[in-house]
């Protein structure tokens, strides 16, 4: 069987990733990470086709034993310092990941990997220029670091493919949510807070705008992009086109939830929180080859799902709630 390597296994997206491939059962998968930030509990237990390896890819040391040791066909590069705020706090962090870029793709090409797909996002394209955002016509204006690190990454990708020919395909991602999303993150923390009764806090007037891919329509896009050939040496944004402020957010999850949450608004961010976001989609739809899931519908496959809930109750007593 082809043999599949995905780095960040233990994140949200690299851990859905991981299980969308087990799923088929179609690949030999191996997920690396070094649990900086990633969550032991959300990596699969090893079995015949999967082997989970704790290992650091800004390390050439490790992430070489990694793919010496195993020859793979295909590379999902997932690993980051994730999340706009988390970065703008420690942005050394960040900077660290372009050691990834370079130790994973001379690997790449040293291994003959086939192909590379790279978890690239929405904030290369920085405050918004025009809306819907287009892959290769809307300027991309990044300035935080966690946008300047993913900007980096797909110039690298386009650089090895031109001088290497080692073929990529680069995600742009918007705003995906799920239910092994940590409280970091908007839809999860408005959830957790309007399940046991708290605010829901929004920076600014709430009427900064977003869009919400559930994490299973993200997967499936991603894997078909691998099985199908699409998109080969190209740039495709995964998301929504449906766009919602941040205020209707709170206001939709109170309402699914069944809430007594009052929304609290308090002073704006000074930076690293745009105005709006919402991507071009048409290639994104065109890989999933079916309609995303509207947003109550990925809200409520949250409130069903077990993991999630026992999440939030352990949140609400570490945040002393309950």
């Amino acid at each position: 069987m082809p043999r599949i390597m995905v780095t960040g296994a233990a994140g949200q997206l690299g851990s859905a990733l991981v299980n969308g491939l087990l799923a088929r059962g179609e690949w030999d998968v191996v997920g690396v990470d070094n649990l900086l930030s990633g969550r032991k509990e959300l990596v699969p237990a090893n079995s015949n086709n999967y082997q989970f390896i704790q290992a650091n890819c800004n390390n050439p040391l490790e992430i070489s034993q990694v793919m010496l040791g195993h020859r793979f066909d295909y590379v999902f590069h997932y690993a980051a310092v994730v999340g706009v705020q988390r970065t703008l706090d420690d942005p050394i962090s960040v900077l660290e990941d372009i050691r990834g870029f370079e130790n994973i793709l001379a690997l790449c090409k040293n291994t003959r990997v086939s192909r590379v797909f790279f978890s690239s996002s929405s904030e290369v394209y920085g405050e918004p220029v025009e809306i819907p955002q287009r892959e290769h016509q809307t300027p991309l204006n990044s300035r935080l670091p966690y946008a300047v690190v993913k900007n980096v990454g797909e110039c690298y990708l386009r650089s090895f493919h031109q001088t290497y020919g080692l073929e990529y395909t680069v995600f742009r991602f918007f705003n995906t949510y799920g239910p092994n999303q940590s409280y970091d993150f908007v839809v999860p923390r408005f959830m957790i807070n309007a399940i046991h009764g708290q605010d829901l806090t929004i920076y600014g007037d709430g009427s900064q705008s977003r869009t919400f891919c559930y994490v299973d329509d993200n997967v499936d896009a991603c894997l078909n992009c691998m099985t199908q050939d699409l998109f080969v040496n190209d740039t495709l944004n995964v998301g929504s086109e449906k766009m919602f402020t941040i205020a209707q957010l709170a206001e939709i999850v109170i309402a699914e939830v069944n809430s007594t949450s009052k929304i609290q608004y308090v002073s704006a961010l000074e930076e690293g929180d745009m105005k709006r976001r919402q991507p071009e989609s048409s290639k994104m739809q065109q890989a999933l080859g079916r309609d995303l899931l509207p947003l109550q519908g990925g809200i409520q496959r949250m409130l069903n799902d077990e993991r999630f809930m026992k999440y939030a109750s352990e949140t609400a007593k570490r945040r002393g709630w309950t």
